[in-house]
């Protein structure tokens, strides 16, 4: 546990926000850097195949232990190339992000109804996931690679499959989508379970990859701008509802998770509180929302040692329940 409280304290401290709301997408809202995202994954470094794309280990409560795909990861390791490509015009990293693209494009499974999206098969026992999930996460790491990579190449599958990976945002989880609650109050899930988990920095990042989708449709495609847009804006409207009952009076919860069983009281990490700050700023600044900012300056407050202190003894109590220790 006190490895787990180092590490943790240590994690997003190098946080640095680029807002854009040019048509051009350029770094992603969170400069990530390769050398720091290729040493996550359950606790162990990536494995990487033959075409650059990393696989990460599971956590310790898989019993199935090993390396797996994880397209939330993929997305963040692939962008964090992107940005090595930016910086340094560096061919090799290009083609590098244009194979992790290939990724999700050949990963994709497409249906009629639902649209586009990829699954994950690693298990999530703590949310009582044992098969192939879907996630708006996930969703939304495809679709801010796959604009980029058309971006780079003009090959437009990659600009279809994007679009098309926005299907799932407009169906409730219980309909195949990635979507709970009602109009005034929707969440978008990272990780589809057989009731809500809201998870509320996967809620954000699924946000981000919305507004890259705007951002390009803005000028050059009407009919799927105003698509997502109205995802986007549901989104901002279900997490304007949702921060209330994210805030501890002190620290801020990690999920607010209706899965039998799960810990009713479980904060989120130090790292997590400093990432959800940073999503919260960006987020105010791409819509002018008050509310926003005001839960990013009232969550930053809590980041002091006494609370720190209390938050890890519950934190405590919720992953010995888990069997995540």
């Amino acid at each position: 546990m006190l490895r787990r409280l180092i590490t943790d304290y240590s994690d997003h401290k190098h946080i640095v926000t680029h807002i854009s709301q040019q048509p051009e997408l350029t770094y992603y809202y969170m400069k990530f850097e390769e050398n720091h995202v290729n040493s996550r994954g359950g606790n162990k470094p990536f494995e990487f195949d033959a075409q650059g794309v990393p696989r990460i280990h599971s956590y310790i409560d898989v019993e199935d232990a090993g390396y797996y795909y994880y397209p939330i990861t993929i997305g963040q390791y692939g962008l964090a190339v992107f940005h090595t490509f930016l910086n340094t015009g560096d061919q090799e990293k290009k083609e590098q992000f244009i194979s992790i693209a290939d990724w999700f494009y050949n990963n994709a499974i497409d249906e009629d109804r639902l649209g586009v999206y990829w699954l994950t098969e690693v298990d999530k026992p703590e949310f009582k996931i044992f098969t192939p999930w879907k996630s708006a996460f996930a969703q939304s790491r495809g679709i801010s690679i796959l604009l980029r990579a058309w971006q780079l190449t003009r090959d437009d599958r990659y600009y279809d499959t994007a679009v098309a990976a926005l299907g799932l945002f407009d169906y409730d989880t219980s309909e195949g989508g990635v979507r709970v609650g009602t109009s005034s109050s929707y969440f978008y899930e990272e990780y589809v379970a057989e009731a809500p988990t809201r998870i509320l920095d996967g809620m954000m990042f699924s946000l981000f990859g919305l507004y890259d989708l705007m951002r390009v449709t803005k000028r050059i495609d009407e009919d799927n701008y105003r698509w997502s847009r109205r995802m986007f804006e549901d989104g901002i409207a279900g997490l304007s509802h949702w921060l209330p009952r994210f805030d501890m009076g002190y620290w801020v919860y990690y999920n607010r998770c209706d899965i039998q069983g799960y810990p009713p009281n479980d904060p989120c990490t130090v790292g997590y509180l400093r990432l959800i700050v940073s999503q919260l700023g960006i987020l105010h600044q791409l819509t002018g929302q008050e509310i926003l900012k005001a839960y990013r300056d009232r969550f930053e407050s809590y980041n002091r040692p006494f609370n720190i202190l209390k938050m890890y003894r519950q934190k405590y109590k919720a992953l010995k329940a888990l069997n995540r220790l």
